[in-house]
């Protein structure tokens, strides 16, 4: 009995070899499927919820939506975001706080997506650019609202 139990281990070895060989064999001749990275890049990945880039969205004017709440900086889980507000006093005698810089750091993000789903203003989006790799971990932080941008100022609904 033992001899048998030995040949039939030998058999057993010799098939699931030959078995692999075949499966290596058949994806050597099959045609390639991916992607030649570098040379045929894509230019916008077109998958529903993906998150590449957060951004924070401008209309014509220079607006943005961002009241400085800080919420999103709050439900980050890493300190990703940092909202640097500023007081300012505006004509009624109102000190009001105001987005003076909204940093973010792409090397620190888990794209969790807390911070888009927390903001009650919707001042925040994913973009479809994928590609962040830079030389020096400085370039990584960067600042999502333009220079000399303020508050989208909502029109006001009068009662009849």
């Amino acid at each position: 009995m033992k001899i048998f139990r030995y040949f039939k281990d030998i058999f057993l070895g010799i098939y699931h070899l030959l078995q692999g060989m075949y499966i290596a064999f058949l994806n050597m001749v099959r045609s390639k499927i991916t992607e030649k990275y570098p040379e045929n890049r894509l230019k916008k990945v077109k998958m529903e919820r993906f998150r590449g880039l957060l951004t924070m969205p401008h209309n014509a004017q220079n607006e943005h939506k961002c009241t400085a709440c800080g919420i999103c900086g709050i439900n980050c889980p890493n300190g990703t975001i940092q909202v640097i507000s500023k007081k300012v006093t505006d004509e009624t005698g109102k000190e009001k706080r105001v987005l003076d810089r909204y940093l973010y750091d792409i090397g620190s993000c888990t794209f969790c997506a807390l911070c888009t789903i927390s903001c009650p203003q919707g001042a925040i989006d994913w973009s479809p650019e994928f590609e962040h790799t830079v030389f020096t971990r400085s370039k990584l932080v960067k600042q999502l609202n333009r220079e000399g941008s303020s508050l989208e100022v909502k029109p006001k609904i009068n009662n009849i």
